[in-house]
């Protein structure tokens, strides 16, 4: 295991048979995001996406909790404190900073997976929500919590959580900030698998093996596929399809899978 500088006490990073560990890492405030933080997870995202040693991106939050999303006795001292920010340039900020971040999770071409400790709420939900998969422990829960400090939602999950669960129910969870149980969580669609507090990190670690051994040509174009068809057009995915599978039929990884099976044996995928 190679442990990697991020240049901030708030974000740890290890990088260890193809998977890469962020960890938010600020539990005594339950890893609430800091610029710090924020600044960190963003580099060390655009670095993992040009990084052939990266096959998957695990989050995870230090502690007992995922992720608090944002600061919010940090927000209350700024806004006694005032601010020299204009608002067109506070805007820009978070757009820049929710493209680096939740955007990249779900546009990068390589599986992204979130495991939650514990509670999930605001951005950090949004985060969790960005990964193509999630895993919770069975003391998490998920929330939106905007409603209960005045916001309307940042860091696309309006986006992801009604492409999950459907437009009437994200706007149940997004207006009333209940708590969603993690039994609740994987009926509704919203976690992968649920694993008891003391197997998270190694059904984690069980499940980020498989990908990162998995065809990785195959995945960035099957993650492209699949981010697609959650807006696109019928025709668009199908001729999208018909271009990546056929592209796939080329590479090393899928030769090597078609003559396993005539063999009767697992494939060893290459990433070629």
């Amino acid at each position: 295991m190679a442990a990697i500088d991020t240049g901030t006490q708030d974000l740890l990073a290890d990088l260890d048979a193809g998977v890469l560990t962020l960890t938010l890492n600020r539990p005594e405030a339950r890893n609430a995001m800091s610029g710090a933080m924020t600044a960190a997870l963003a580099d060390q995202l655009a670095k993992a996406e040009l990084d052939a040693e990266v096959k998957v991106v695990v989050l995870t939050g230090a502690g007992k909790g995922f992720c608090a999303g944002g600061d919010v006795k940090g927000m209350d001292e700024s806004n006694q404190g005032g601010g020299g920010n204009s608002i067109d340039g506070a805007i820009h900020r978070q757009r820049v900073n929710q493209r680096a971040t939740a955007g990249r999770l779900f546009k990068m071409p390589k599986p992204t997976l979130a495991a939650l400790p514990g509670p999930a709420a605001g951005a950090g939900l949004s985060l969790a929500l960005a990964c193509d998969m999630r895993i919770m422990a069975t003391s998490a829960i998920l929330t939106t919590a905007f409603a209960r400090v005045g916001f309307s939602g940042d860091y696309g999950g309006t986006y992801f959580l009604t492409q999950l669960v459907g437009s009437a129910k994200a706007r149940e969870l997004y207006y009333l900030s209940e708590r969603v149980s993690a039994e609740e969580a994987l009926r509704l669609g919203l976690a992968n698998w649920v694993a008891a507090p003391e197997d998270l990190a190694a059904r984690t670690r069980e499940i980020a093996l498989r990908l990162a051994g998995g065809p990785t040509v195959a995945y960035r174009y099957m993650k492209e596929n699949l981010n697609r068809a959650m807006s696109g057009e019928v025709d668009d995915c199908l001729d999208l399809e018909a271009t990546h599978h056929v592209h796939c039929g080329q590479t090393t990884d899928h030769k090597e899978a078609a003559r396993a099976f005539v063999e009767k044996r697992e494939p060893v995928f290459i990433g070629r």
